[in-house]
């Protein structure tokens, strides 16, 4: 059996689920076990709903960690981050909710999210959650997003 025969999401169409919590994320085998190295995922087009006025919330995502024993396939991580498009919740539950899931699933070494949120009522809203302190041996570059500035 290879790394990937188990995999249920990948190589066809895949409706997105009803909620978060109804997500799967998959995982495969780390193919480079015991190298320390950081993945980078960045998702420029998340979407969910402000809990209170039912308004769509877009945000930047991006997400770095240390892989452990696991990787987060990609597709599964695509999928249950659309499962945010009708899913009602604050920014930083998003944000915070997205990386929980991704320890509990995954079990990095280490792992950190940034959120950037557009203006909602005029106000951006960034919300950053990582799991430690961040690694001192490797390269971790900037997350590349600019802070909101408006028209000014």
């Amino acid at each position: 059996m290879t790394d990937t025969q188990s995999l249920t999401q990948l190589g066809g169409q895949y409706a997105l689920p009803e909620s978060p919590d109804a997500a799967v994320l998959e995982k495969v085998p780390n193919p480079q076990p015991g190298v320390r190295y950081v993945a980078r995922f960045t998702c420029p087009e998340f979407t969910s709903l402000c809990p209170v006025t039912g308004q769509p919330d877009f945000a930047h995502l991006v997400i770095d960690y240390l892989p452990g024993d696991w990787l987060v396939e990609s597709k599964s991580l695509k999928i249950y981050l659309g499962s945010f498009r009708n899913h009602g919740a604050f920014h930083e539950d998003c944000t915070v909710g997205v990386a929980r899931r991704l320890v509990a699933e995954i079990e990095p070494q280490w792992l950190r999210i940034g959120g950037y949120w557009y203006p909602r009522g005029g106000m951006p809203i960034d919300v950053f959650y990582q799991t430690g302190p961040t690694p001192d041996d490797l390269w971790i570059p900037d997350q590349g997003v600019a802070p909101y500035r408006g028209r000014g």
